[in-house]
């Protein structure tokens, strides 16, 4: 009996510890895959942007610190801590939430005003899609996190899973860096008006399910330890595959053009 208890604990102690890992391996994702697009950038004054860009990624990245630092407590077994600081968790997924839907409304009414080139309003309202279907994914996986807070094995893989689905975005930078042409000018806006971009939707699709890998990874861990994947990541998986890949489906139907029509008249 003594011994099955060791080996239970041994078990318990290895999840947390796989927990954080990912958790540090995402947070790791992150910031590599903004560092030639941003934080290099920025660091050298070339980065120019609204001050509602540099918020919308200190709460974006504030997250993915906050769950490294929370994995972390668990691994420590200071759980007393984590349950205090899941607050701020809260705090940061709600602000998450409305600084994506503030950008992006941004971004389509600048692409809608008199003067943008043609087409150009209906490829940014598009690529909404990508952050709007991607933002109401994981508020949805935090939403039930926290219901399922009183129980540990359904709240952590809700939040890993829905951390895995914002890996899309760093991992696209990669892509744009090394694929992206180089050497000509770059790209100058309208007389009078802000430059507004966005490409292509299918192109967000090989970065998203480069970052679905890693949700492989915690099913194998799930096979190796419990016998079968855990409820959660094969329910929620199957939904995040499937909205990775029906992103330009989605992104260019009427009705979403419609609703990312109306997202960007909050902007004005």
């Amino acid at each position: 009996m003594t011994e099955a208890a060791l080996q239970t604990g041994a078990r318990a102690n290895a999840s947390r510890q796989f927990y954080f890992a990912m958790a540090l391996t995402c947070l790791a994702i992150a910031v590599l895959g903004f560092m030639p697009t941003y934080f290099l950038p920025m660091a050298q004054g070339r980065f120019r942007a609204e001050p509602l860009v540099h918020i919308h990624g200190l709460v974006l990245f504030s997250w993915m610190a906050l769950f490294c630092a929370q994995t972390w407590l668990v691994a420590q077994g200071k759980t007393v801590a984590h349950r205090t600081w899941g607050l701020l968790g809260v705090a940061i997924a709600t602000a998450m939430v409305f600084v994506v839907t503030a950008v992006v409304s941004l971004r389509v009414a600048q692409a809608s005003l008199p003067g943008q080139p043609e087409g150009l309003a209906h490829q940014v309202r598009a690529f909404a899609w990508v952050s709007m279907g991607g933002i109401g994914f994981f508020a949805v996986l935090f939403v039930l996190a926290i219901v399922n807070i009183r129980r540990p094995e359904t709240h952590k893989r809700l939040l890993l899973l829905a951390t895995i689905s914002m890996l899309g975005a760093p991992i696209a930078r990669w892509f744009l860096t090394f694929l992206a042409p180089h050497g000509g000018p770059p790209p100058t806006p309208p007389p009078g008006l802000p430059l507004v971009g966005a490409p292509p939707v299918f192109v967000a699709i090989p970065p998203a399910l480069l970052g679905d890998l890693l949700l492989f990874l915690a099913m194998w861990v799930d096979w190796r330890t419990r016998g079968r994947p855990h409820p959660v990541y094969l329910v929620g998986g199957a939904a995040m595959l499937a909205l990775h890949l029906t992103q330009v489906l989605v992104a260019e139907s009427p009705a979403w053009q419609a609703i990312a029509t109306a997202i960007g008249h909050i902007a004005g």
